[in-house]
Order: structure tokens, then C-alpha cells, then sequence
């Protein structure tokens, strides 16, 4: 199981769980071939196990491959129209129960919520590689705060990349990040900080972790550490 979604989704499930929230929903932008929904789905499985949060998923994609784009932000000097195709119905053959939103996710996101009542949102994970797809994602992020954790778990996947893809925060993922946060006084996306020091080990995908902070949300402020009390005493 990828370690991203493993991780992004299991401390969705224990905030939930937490929060008595019984069901979640996790979501991926950006499907392809279908190996990362696939997986979701066996994550999503073995977390209802564990933590007794049910997982509802959807996945959102174009099915035609990635769009013609000669915007710069969209790095074109990487990325091809057609790359990431998907095979829809071998794909459809093979999920057991996530959801595929087909479609220009400009407009599939703003129907998202309406058409398909999802539960509360608790993980979101953005491969749409431009950045003019996933700016319109983002946009999910402007719905309710009701509609998700108040600390909900993200992916983006095009920020690291191999020695050709050299990211910043005036293309790609990381602009559409930038002008989501420069937009919200209330909701900002952030890295969670040292995350590589809690595991002991830095690896990729610790960078390419994120939080979408709610501050707006009603249970933002709730107390949901498992310790009941917590002192440093002085010994005897």
C-alpha cells in the first residue's frame, strides 16, 4: 500500500474516530490508469479494520490524458497532452467500491457535493500535474467547512518529481497552493512541519504532505489528544 495514502488517510480515520465522525470520504484528482484508486481502496479496507471509520472514495479525471496546455505554469517543458490515459472500463471492471467522476474537473468539482453527498471530507490527493487543473480542484476547499475534518489530510503528488522536474511556488501544484492560501484569511494549506523527524527517517513523499486547515470549522478548537492528562513533574 503507498505509504502517502496509508499515512493521509489513517490520520484522517483516528481525527474522525475522535471527533465520533463514523464515515469519511477520501478522494483522488487525477486517476490515470487507476494503480492509485486501487490502492485507496485497499487502504480504505484495511483502516475500516483498524479503526472502525467506514471510507467512502471517489476519483476524478478527465479519462483522455492530460489536456494541451502552452501555459508556463502548467510546465509544459514536462508534461504532454495525452500523457496519463486512462482505460476506463478495465479500470471500472477492476474497483470494488470507489466512484469515477468523469469529466473537465473545473466543472465535475462544482457539482461534487450536491450530486453525490459525501460524507465529511478527511483526504484529498491532487495529480493533476497542471497547475490549471488543479487550481480549479482547489476549489473543492471553498465548500462548507461541514463538508470536512477540520484538519483534512493532503497529497500532491507533482512537487518533488525526478532531476528534470524542478518545482517552485510560481508554477504548478505549488502556485495553485500559493494563490489558494493567499485568497483564504481563514483556511490555509500548509506542510506539517518535521514531519520526516516523526518517522525518524526523511523520505519523498514527507514533502508532499499536507494539511488544510479550517480554522473557520466549528470543531477546529476540539480537544482530541488521547492523553486525558499530561504532566511533567519534578522528581522526589
Amino acid at each position: 500500500m503507498r505509504p502517502n495514502y496509508l499515512f493521509g488517510m489513517r490520520q484522517a480515520a483516528r481525527q474522525a474516530k475522535a471527533l465520533q465522525i463514523p464515515e469519511i470520504a477520501a478522494i483522488e484528482f487525477g486517476v490515470a490508469g487507476g494503480m492509485g484508486l486501487l490502492e485507496m481502496e485497499q487502504v480504505a479496507e484495511s483502516l475500516q479494520a483498524e479503526t472502525g471509520v467506514r471510507f467512502r472514495l471517489y476519483g476524478f479525471d478527465l479519462e483522455t490524458g492530460l489536456p494541451p496546455s502552452d501555459d508556463y505554469r502548467d510546465l509544459p517543458y514536462l508534461w504532454r497532452a495525452g500523457f496519463f490515459k486512462m482505460d476506463r472500463a478495465k479500470l471500472e471492471r477492476q474497483l470494488k467500491r470507489a466512484t469515477l467522476i468523469i469529466g473537465n474537473v473545473g466543472e465535475t468539482v462544482l457539482a461534487f457535493i450536491e450530486r453525490y453527498s459525501p460524507p465529511v471530507i478527511g483526504f484529498v490527493s491532487f495529480d493533476l500535474d497542471l497547475y490549471t487543473s488543479t487550481k480549479p480542484a482547489l476549489n473543492l476547499f471553498n465548500s462548507a467547512a461541514s463538508h470536512f475534518l477540520p484538519r483534512t489530510f493532503c497529497y500532491f503528488d507533482d512537487i518533488v518529481g525526478d532531476l528534470d522536474e524542478v518545482h517552485c511556488e510560481w508554477v504548478g501544484e505549488l502556485l495553485a497552493i500559493r494563490e489558494f492560501n493567499d485568497a483564504h484569511a481563514a483556511r490555509k494549506i500548509a506542510k506539517i512541519n518535521g514531519l520526516s523527524w516523526k518517522f525518524g527517517a526523511p523520505t519523498q513523499w514527507h514533502d508532499q504532505i499536507f494539511v488544510l486547515h479550517l480554522f473557520d470549522h466549528p470543531a477546529y478548537k476540539q480537544y482530541i489528544n488521547e492523553r486525558t492528562d499530561w504532566q511533567l513533574p519534578l522528581p522526589e
